[in-house]
């Protein structure tokens, strides 16, 4: 046998669950070619994983690299993480879009700026692909952005041509190779979509053999009527559906976590295709959006900040933000303004404040915290960057357990330098993959590393129907992470977020070398990965 490369003497974790134990496997071209005992054959390249864990590449369930991909397609954070998949898709797709959909992309851009010269998310994806990327991608249309490119930021139902159209744009996605369909249901426009409107979405979907992933309605006070609605669609449907970042959020419900884990698990028993996914940390990253009501946020940031300069509004938005409700996810009044911490400003002259919380930014400008939250989305022209400490960490190792979760950063996927470094970002963004490995499987034992391996790679590739990955074997894409137990941790903090995980060794990605010995290749390998529509279409 030729074999291009030879990755020898290490402990094989093959992603299915199953024990360890010690071999070698030998990569030709794109693929693993043979796994056992290689000893008798030479490569190109032989690479020595003695004491080291050689596992399948790890899957990013919930990845918002959309933008840092096209500013840096290593994609640093994440590949140093082993990271080899780029799922994208919560809500918001880099496609379809519309003339008026790309003029505002272009206006509210951050500190990345880039031309948009793409129209659908297919064409977003060979887009960066073309570019150069170093790991694989993969997209969920939006249900945000279908409702977006039909009937904007209005709060009403489609009427049924618009419905119809909406539908035609996931039918085309899902013919191009989109995995499903993503919903957000907290934020608007998203909450004004009916269960109906959504129902209708997956239906077309189910037809192409993809699945609903969703940002449930609400993940704090009326979070079992959230779990009802999507279990609702799925039954409907008969669609496989994954819950976005499964948490109780707010103290005041942290107590419902065992209520939400027995009725995600009766809905399994019943036959449901749940799952869900996770991210290994107390704090969630959002916008100050999630904390004013969707009605004054009616009609897009634009119409957002206008009101937002009414006195009588502000008064009225205020009220509501000081308000427990069941009306909508009010993350402000679950947690204060001392747990908000304000991390990402488009204007140069708001960013002193970055890293501060809307507590400490309120008595520096000599105002309520309230009234500091409207002012700062006006004068960043923004919805601002902001951590929500919203979470406990009992509820974390309990959610670990889980046989159905896998995870996702929620989170770009940076490099600690350059225009990078001009906002703050969530800890999750370089560490996510690293602290479980870590913090809860080798530090907390809260899972066995086979089982931890499992839930990062040929879990989430069986729910997404992906083949040929997720599992070493032979035949397989030689996506491929080669760690050091011992030494896998988090580095980044939310004071100093920008550190780069440590422990992982070397990364490959369809057989070409991404990382090595540590350092980045400088090789971009990354093809996209499509849904089970396109092979059949």
């Amino acid at each position: 046998m030729d074999f291009d490369v030879i990755i020898r003497n290490g402990w094989i974790i093959d992603g299915s669950g199953s024990k360890r134990y010690h071999g070698d496997i030998g990569i030709k071209k794109e693929r693993i070619l043979s796994i056992g005992d290689l000893s008798k054959y030479t490569s190109n390249n032989d690479i020595n994983a003695e004491g080291l864990i050689i596992s399948p590449g790890f899957i990013n369930m919930l990845s918002w690299a959309v933008e840092s991909l096209i500013e840096d397609g290593r994609a640093l954070s994440d590949v140093k993480q082993g990271v080899t998949l780029e799922v994208f898709g919560e809500g918001w797709s880099m496609g379809p879009l519309n003339d008026e959909m790309k003029i505002e992309m272009v206006e509210q851009q951050g500190d990345i700026k880039y031309d948009i010269e793409w129209t659908s998310l297919n064409e977003y994806l060979e887009y960066l692909v073309k570019k150069g990327i170093s790991p694989n991608i993969a997209s969920f249309i939006g249900a945000t952005t279908v409702r977006i490119h039909e009937i904007g930021y209005e709060d009403r139902e489609p009427t049924s041509e618009e419905l119809e159209k909406m539908k035609t744009l996931v039918e085309q996605a899902m013919k191009e190779g989109a995995l499903g369909v993503g919903s957000s249901l907290i934020y608007a426009p998203a909450f004004y979509a009916t269960t109906e409107e959504l129902t209708e979405l997956c239906k077309v979907v189910k037809k192409y053999g993809g699945m609903h992933i969703s940002h449930i309605r609400s993940e704090g006070n009326q979070i079992l009527e959230a779990l009802d609605e999507l279990f609702a669609i799925a039954k409907e449907t008969d669609i496989s559906s994954e819950i976005y970042h499964l948490k109780v959020a707010g103290k005041s419900n942290w107590e419902k976590l065992d209520t939400v884990i027995d009725k995600i698990n009766k809905a399994r028993d019943s036959g449901l295709k749940i799952t869900t996914d996770m991210y290994c940390y107390i704090a969630g990253a959002t916008g100050l959006n999630a904390s004013m009501p969707p009605w004054v946020q009616e009609g897009g940031l634009k119409e957002w900040k206008k009101r937002l300069q009414d006195q009588e509004i502000r008064k009225q938005v205020r009220n509501e933000m000081l308000t427990s409700t069941q009306d909508w996810e009010n993350l402000y009044f679950d947690i204060g303004p001392e747990n908000i911490l304000l991390v990402g400003f488009k204007s140069e002259k708001l960013k002193q404040y970055t890293g501060k919380t809307l507590a400490e930014v309120a008595k520096l400008r000599g105002k309520n915290p309230e009234e500091t939250a409207m002012d700062l989305v006006i004068e960043d022209d923004s919805r601002v960057g902001t951590i929500y400490f919203i979470m406990n960490e009992e509820n974390i190792k309990k959610k670990v357990k889980l046989p159905y979760m896998s995870f996702g950063s929620d989170a770009e996927a940076p490099a600690p330098e350059g225009v990078f470094l001009k906002s703050n970002t969530h800890p999750r963004a370089y560490g996510n993959f690293a602290r479980l490995l870590g913090k809860y499987v080798r530090d907390e034992k809260i899972i066995t590393l086979e089982e931890a391996i499992r839930k990062l790679t040929s879990l989430p590739a069986s729910n997404l129907k992906i083949k040929d990955r997720g599992l070493l074997k032979e035949g397989n894409f030689a996506d491929i992470v080669i760690f050091d137990f011992n030494q896998i941790k988090d580095r980044a903090t939310y004071e100093n977020p920008h550190q780069l995980a440590s422990g992982v060794v070397h990364v490959f990605n369809n057989g070409k070398q991404v990382l090595k010995d540590g350092e980045h290749t400088g090789v971009m390998s990354g093809q996209i990965i499509r849904g089970p529509g396109w092979n059949k279409y």
